[in-house]
């Protein structure tokens, strides 16, 4: 039986999705918790392998099980395992056989949260990117419209970045307010590594005066990682929804 899950976790004790090595992974805490409830050793796929310390409040995951328990089962069996760590189940669903969270997929929506003021963060602080100039959206609206659509994204691509190909279709980079907070919302079948903390530090830039909208545009058309705006912190990101057929 194959279950398909809807996951929610805060980013800041993990190295990211993927088991890695060097640290504890929100997949190895999952897989654990499937081994503890099942008794079998599985593995759980992930829609969105998000990078340490970027937050999910809509990843998707699938793994299989011999037995056929009920999704009400699993999902509470789930977190109850996993009652230490913070990550939760949100829903558990049977899912077709041939359900791929990864390969299905056919868009996926990012979110960074900006917060534009002087005073320190505190309920927010590990959850929200601080930057205490004022921003001028209007300018970072116009510059996010250059790198909507099909493009070689190298200039946004991290060097760790494992993907075949820089081209990448980018559906939507939108920009807006929310009292004190910008909020920038990529949406796109698939992402390069980093490409969104990459753009949304770039739009940064502009809001800060420092480039133009144009800069931005001939920053993409170099096709050259060092031309790029800083990377924006992990902690501001957030996986919204993954979408499928």
């Amino acid at each position: 039986m194959r279950y398909r899950l809807k996951l929610e976790y805060d980013g800041g004790p993990f190295v990211g999705w993927q088991r890695q090595a060097n640290g504890l992974a929100v997949q190895q805490v999952l897989e654990e918790a499937i081994g503890e409830f099942s008794g079998q050793t599985v593995i759980a796929f992930g829609a969105g392998r998000t990078d340490a310390g970027v937050h999910a409040l809509g990843q998707v995951a699938h793994f299989d099980l011999d037995a056929e328990p009920p999704p009400d089962t699993v999902c509470d069996a789930l977190n109850y395992h996993m009652r230490n760590h913070a990550v939760a189940v949100v829903e558990a669903e049977i899912a077709a056989a041939d359900f791929d969270a990864r390969f299905g997929a056919i868009s996926r929506h990012y979110r960074y949260r900006i917060v534009n003021r002087r005073a320190p963060l505190t309920v927010d602080r590990g959850r929200a990117w601080l930057v205490p100039t004022p921003l001028d959206t209007d300018a970072m609206r116009v510059a996010a419209k250059h790198l909507v659509g099909h493009h070689d994204f190298t200039t946004f691509r991290s060097i760790r970045c494992q993907s075949k190909s820089p081209l990448k279709t980018l559906d939507e980079l939108s920009v807006r307010c929310q009292g004190e907070e910008v909020l920038v919302e990529a949406r796109a079948r698939s992402f390069l590594h980093s490409q969104v903390r990459s753009m949304v530090g770039t739009l940064d830039r502009v809001g800060r005066g420092k480039w133009t909208p144009d800069d931005v545009a001939q920053a993409l058309h170099a096709r050259e990682r060092a031309r790029a705006g800083p990377t924006a912190p992990a902690h501001g990101l957030y996986l919204m929804s993954v979408a499928y057929p």
